[in-house]
């Protein structure tokens, strides 16, 4: 064991080894609904034990053998597990993920969280559930931080979870590794999943693990599925999207904007394997949503500082985006390349006609208020900050929203 560890530590090893147990327990218990449960004993243990005891050597480890022996007594207390203990007690300890060697599931998924993210991406459920079951089991997110990754109320949110599960449950959709048959219809689903995960750690400071963990179901889809465009276009998306983190806080801990950051603190390892993913995917000629998101983030990477953007083939990107993936948030993010090309007023008109339906989206109000700034509408700008303060609790967001504002 090692020293008594911090409440902060405990935190982040539990964000980190959520998704993993989850995903271990369940595929050792066959019960998605048991092996959450199971975790949740598990880490309310921990928290229990480790500020005395420390961490163990082997934090999954240890939580993943806790949760299994909760699990187990619960199965002996419930008549109807008695088949599902047997099962469970004869289960081998799970796999090493890092040795090959001692990987002996049958079938191309040999990964125990890209396994879960297949399972729940089953055709069974509608895509809106996929994704949020599977966040909510392989992130650990709560439903208040799913709902805002959809732009949905929590209400709506919790219901879709409880939805998906029941039908689960009802439908008795195996917990095992799909085919390779099975494969392409599960991507766009398990795409949607990992890119998910991967926003919501790279937006909120206090969960890059997510953002990693994102990647590296990315990568393992890379090579799970090498021919596929669309997967090399989300970790080309992935990694020229986290090239910039060095570059996103400010030395207070502030977030910088893109039009803002040093570009010399981009982590150039990362940007030289995304615009080579770009090109791979380029000669492939079969552009899809995700391939088009990382062409856009290439022409940003290649260019050397903001004002040398060549906005123009940002905007055209947009409108191949748009025609293949059409929504309104990629509607908003079109009008920025407008106003760089076309000017600040064809960019409001465009903004005005997405207002209804993106009323709730606070980046709506901030790209309008900036649109009124340049044209010299200040105060019209100062009451689009306004809303948009009105419709984010994000910290970092608010912070950049006020700074805004009481620059006038």
């Amino acid at each position: 064991m090692t020293g008594p560890p911090s409440s902060a530590t405990i935190t982040r090893i539990v964000a980190e080894e959520y998704g993993r147990c989850v995903a271990t327990l369940t595929r050792v218990l066959g019960d998605i609904d048991l092996a959450e449960d199971a975790v949740q004993d598990a880490l309310t243990v921990a928290l229990t034990r480790w500020p005395g005891d420390g961490v163990p050597p082997n934090p999954g480890g240890w939580l993943v053998t806790t949760a299994r022996r909760r699990a187990l007594d619960r199965l002996r207390r419930d008549a109807v597990g008695r088949d599902k203990e047997a099962r469970a007690a004869r289960e081998e300890p799970p796999p090493d993920e890092d040795d090959p060697d001692d990987q002996d599931e049958e079938g191309p998924v040999h990964d125990d969280r890209l396994r879960l993210v297949f399972t729940c991406c089953h055709p069974a459920l509608a895509l809106p559930a996929r994704v949020a079951l599977t966040l909510r089991l392989l992130g650990g997110l709560e439903t208040p931080e799913i709902a805002r990754a959809f732009l949905v109320p929590e209400a709506t949110m919790a219901q879709r979870i409880v939805r998906a599960k029941n039908k689960i449950r009802a439908a008795r959709i195996p917990y095992r590794v799909p085919h390779d048959a099975d494969l392409p219809d599960r991507l766009p689903g398990v795409l949607a999943v990992v890119y998910l995960v991967f926003t919501e750690g790279h937006a909120t400071a206090t969960r890059e693990d997510l953002a990693a963990e994102a990647i590296r179901l990315g990568r393992l889809l890379a090579e799970l599925m090498p021919d596929e465009p669309e997967v090399l276009g989300l970790l080309a998306l992935m990694l020229l999207t986290e090239a910039r983190r060095p570059a996103r806080r400010a030395a207070d801990g502030s977030r910088v904007l893109l039009a803002d950051q040093d570009r010399a603190r981009w982590d150039a390892g990362l940007v030289a394997e995304g615009l080579d993913l770009v090109r791979r995917c380029l000669r492939r000629d079969r552009p899809g949503p995700y391939q088009l998101q990382a062409a856009i983030n290439a022409v940003h990477a290649s260019a050397p500082d903001t004002a040398s953007t060549d906005w123009g083939q940002i905007l055209a990107l947009h409108d191949q985006l748009l025609a293949v993936a059409p929504s309104p948030t990629v509607a908003l993010n079109r009008a920025v390349a407008v106003a760089e090309t076309a000017g600040p007023a064809a960019a409001l008109a465009i903004v005005d006609q997405l207002a209804e339906r993106l009323d709730r989206y606070h980046l709506l109000h901030a790209v309008r208020a900036d649109l009124l700034r340049r044209l010299g509408r200040d105060d019209e700008a100062r009451d689009a900050l306004d809303a948009a303060l009105a419709r984010t609790h994000d910290p970092d967001d608010r912070a950049l929203l006020i700074a805004r504002r009481d620059r006038g």
